[in-house]
C-alpha cells in the first residue's frame, strides 16, 4: 500500500446544483425555469419525475451544511437559481431568493466551509426562454445582470466564482441533441447558444471582479476526451472530430485561439453553419478570452471512437470496452482520461490553475438491514481518479482542489431519480440523509490530506 500526499492548501470539496436539490420550485417568489417547463412536459424525463421537491435542500440546508461539516468537507460548490433571484430574468430582484443564498453563505463560513458559487447550472428563467433563450444575444446581457446582482450581494464573503457549468451541455446537449431543456434539435441554434454562453462568461468576469476584487473567477467546462479504437485513419478522424466538437470548440476561444478552423469547415460542410459565424461580432473573441484565475474540469469518462462519426444522430462511440468497468450510467471507468486532460490543460493551454470541479460515479447501493451503505465501487472509482490527479500534480500540473460529484443523491435531469451519484444517500420519501461508506472514506482522505492506494 502506497500513501500519496497532496500539496498543502489543496482544497477538498463536494458539489451540487440548485435545481437538482433545492425543491421549493414555486415558493418565495421563484418563477419557473425552463427546466421546470421541460420536466413537466410528458415524455421528457424518466417517469415524468421533476425537481419540484428533489432533496428539499431549500428548507433543509442547515442540516445538510452540518452534515458536510461533520465529514470535514472544506469547500462546497453550489449553484444559485436564476429564477429565484431574478424571476423575470432581470430588473426586479427577488430579495427573498437572494436572502436564501446570503444565509447559506454565512452558514457555510461559520462552519468553516469555503463557498464556491456557480452562477449558471442550467436554470434559465422561462421568461428568457420564451424570448429565445441562449441562441439570442440578449440573454448575454441578462446573465451579466445576474452576475452583478449576486456578486454585489455576496462578493464580500465569497472568493471563488464559476460563471458557467458545462457550456457544451447548455448548448449542444440542450439545443442540438435535445436531451436537456429546452429540448431543441437545431444545429444553428446550438452553435449560437454556445457562442452566447462563452460571450456571457467573458462579459461577466469583469463584473464579478469589480464587486469582489479579491475573488478567483473561472468557468467549469465538461470534458470527455476521445480515443481512437484503432490507429486506422477512420478512427483517428472520428476522434479528432469529437475532440473539436466537445472540447476545442469551447476551450480554444476561452484561451484566445478563436473557434477551431477545422471544425468551422466541418460544420459548414455539414450545413450546420448556413450563415457562417454570423453570431460573432467584432470584439467578441477578445471578450471570451478574458484571462481567468482557474479552469474547472468536469470529467467522468471518455469516448472510444470508431468509424465515421455522425454527430447529427450523436452516434459517435465504439462498442463498449469488454475489459473495462462501467458505472450505472454506463460510463466507462477510465482514470487515465482525467490524467490526460489535466496534462493537456497545463501543457497545451497553459491553464493558470485547475480545480476538478466535478468527478464521481453513479451506483445504486442502498442501506442494508443495519442502515449501512457499502458503496465500495464508488470508493474504488474515487481512489483511482485521485491517483491520476496525484500523478498529474507530480508532472507540475497546477491542480488546486478536487470536488466530488455529488454531495448527496439528487435529481439527475432527464434520468429523474434513477441514478445515485451522492456520497450521502437520500430517501426521497422521508428525506432522510444517510452517509455512505464513501463519505467516511473521503472524510479520512481530507483529514490526512493523503490517499492510500492499493
Amino acid at each position: 500500500m502506497a500513501v500519496l500526499r497532496f500539496p498543502e492548501r489543496f482544497v477538498w470539496g463536494t458539489a451540487t446544483s440548485a435545481y437538482q436539490i433545492e425543491g421549493a420550485w414555486d415558493e418565495d417568489g421563484r418563477s419557473p425555469s425552463h427546466w421546470d417547463t421541460f420536466a413537466h412536459t410528458p415524455g421528457k424525463t424518466r417517469n415524468g419525475e421533476t425537481g419540484d421537491v428533489a432533496c428539499d435542500h431549500y428548507r433543509r440546508w442547515p442540516e445538510d451544511m452540518a452534515l458536510m461539516a461533520s465529514l470535514n468537507i472544506q469547500a462546497y460548490r453550489f449553484s444559485v437559481s436564476w429564477p429565484r433571484i431574478l424571476p423575470n430574468g432581470g430588473n426586479q430582484i427577488n430579495e427573498a431568493g437572494l436572502d436564501h443564498y446570503d444565509r447559506l453563505v454565512d452558514g457555510l463560513l461559520e462552519a468553516g466551509i469555503r463557498p464556491f458559487i456557480t452562477l449558471y447550472h442550467w436554470e434559465l428563467p422561462q421568461t428568457l426562454q420564451d424570448a429565445g433563450g441562449w441562441p439570442e444575444r440578449s440573454t448575454v446581457d441578462h446573465f451579466v445582470q445576474l452576475a452583478d446582482v449576486v456578486s454585489r450581494r455576496l462578493g464580500d464573503r465569497v472568493h471563488n466564482w464559476i460563471t458557467h457549468n458545462e457550456p457544451w451541455c447548455t448548448s449542444m446537449l440542450s439545443h442540438q441533441i435535445g436531451l436537456h431543456a429546452p429540448g431543441w434539435r437545431n444545429w444553428p441554434a446550438a452553435l449560437a447558444a454556445a457562442h452566447h454562453v462563452l460571450l456571457s462568461h467573458g462579459t461577466a468576469v469583469p463584473a464579478i471582479r469589480a464587486n469582489a476584487p479579491q475573488a478567483e473567477v473561472g468557468i467549469a467546462p465538461n470534458y470527455e476526451p476521445a480515443y481512437p479504437l484503432t490507429r486506422s485513419p477512420e478512427d483517428i478522424e472520428a476522434a479528432r472530430i469529437w475532440d473539436g466538437y466537445y472540447i476545442r470548440w469551447f476551450n480554444d476561444p476561452l484561451f484566445g485561439r478563436h473557434y477551431p478552423a477545422d471544425m468551422v469547415a466541418y460544420y459548414q460542410e455539414k450545413g450546420y453553419l448556413p450563415h457562417g459565424l454570423n453570431f460573432v461580432q467584432p470584439g467578441d473573441m477578445e471578450t471570451i478570452a478574458v484571462p481567468v484565475d482557474f479552469i474547472g474540469i468536469n470529467n467522468y469518462t471518455r469516448q472510444i471512437m470508431s468509424g465515421k462519426v455522425s454527430l447529427d444522430q450523436f452516434q459517435t462511440a465504439a462498442s463498449p470496452n469488454p475489459n473495462a468497468t462501467y458505472t450505472e450510467m454506463n460510463w466507462e471507468v477510465y482514470p487515465d482520461g482525467l490524467y490526460d486532460l489535466l496534462n493537456r490543460l497545463h501543457f497545451d493551454y497553459q491553464a493558470p490553475k485547475i480545480y476538478i470541479t466535478e468527478n464521481g460515479c453513479s451506483y445504486g447501493d442502498g442501506p442494508d438491514k443495519n442502515g449501512r451503505i457499502h458503496d465500495t465501487r464508488r470508493i474504488d472509482y474515487l481512489r483511482s481518479y485521485l491517483t491520476g490527479v496525484h500523478r498529474a500534480i507530480g508532472n507540475g500540473v497546477p491542480v488546486a482542489g478536487y470536488f466530488v460529484w455529488s454531495f448527496m443523491d439528487n435529481f439527475e435531469w432527464s434520468l429523474g431519480y434513477s441514478q445515485r451519484f451522492g456520497m450521502v444517500y437520500v430517501d426521497y420519501q422521508t428525506q432522510q440523509r444517510l452517509p455512505k461508506e464513501s463519505a467516511y472514506w473521503y472524510k479520512d482522505v481530507i483529514s490526512h490530506n493523503q490517499l492510500e492506494t492499493m
